[in-house]
């Protein structure tokens, strides 16, 4: 496929399950994590409930009916205010269409999704060393240098007295 093929930029829903397996199969080319999103893929029930939920977005991008590209956010509602952020959580273009400026589609398409949901931002993280995203994200918003923690999950509740409100 060349970039002179045409683009089609589209929201997937619960009726696009096969494109949803598709664009996992992208994923995990793209972040060279094949078994992340092969080895234990969520059910096809389960893809449709997220696919059906108010705060997950999928957008795709094919070339001749093919995925090449997506992303996959969140949107989170806040509580302080009423109104929303949208978190891009992946975002990936399958390398033979890379530099055709189909990330850049996406976040346009995610822009008009956050803009009809009253969102007031989009956010994104980039690993350090990932420079073709950092330049991507730089383009296109304002950087925050940010630090990032992972808390594991683990049931500490022995080890700690809770009363309930």
């Amino acid at each position: 496929m060349t970039s002179s093929e045409p683009l089609n930029i589209c929201q997937l829903s619960a009726k696009d399950l096969a494109l949803m397996e598709e664009l996992l199969a992208v994923f995990g080319e793209a972040f060279d994590e094949v078994a992340t999103y092969s080895s234990s893929r969520p059910s096809g029930a389960y893809l449709k409930r997220l696919l059906s939920s108010d705060y997950f977005i999928v957008i795709a991008a094919l070339k001749n009916g093919t995925i090449v590209g997506g992303l996959a956010a969140y949107e989170l509602q806040k509580f302080e205010q009423e109104r929303s952020e949208i978190y891009i959580y992946d975002l990936a273009v399958a390398a033979e269409h890379r530099r055709e400026g189909i990330a850049t589609a996406l976040i346009q398409e995610l822009k008009k999704i956050a803009i009809a949901r009253s969102a007031y931002v989009i956010f994104v993280q980039a690993d350090i060393g990932d420079d073709p995203a950092i330049a991507l994200y730089t383009k296109l918003g304002e950087r925050e240098d940010v630090l990032h923690f992972d808390i594991a999950v683990e049931d500490n509740s022995d080890r700690l007295e809770v009363m309930d409100c």
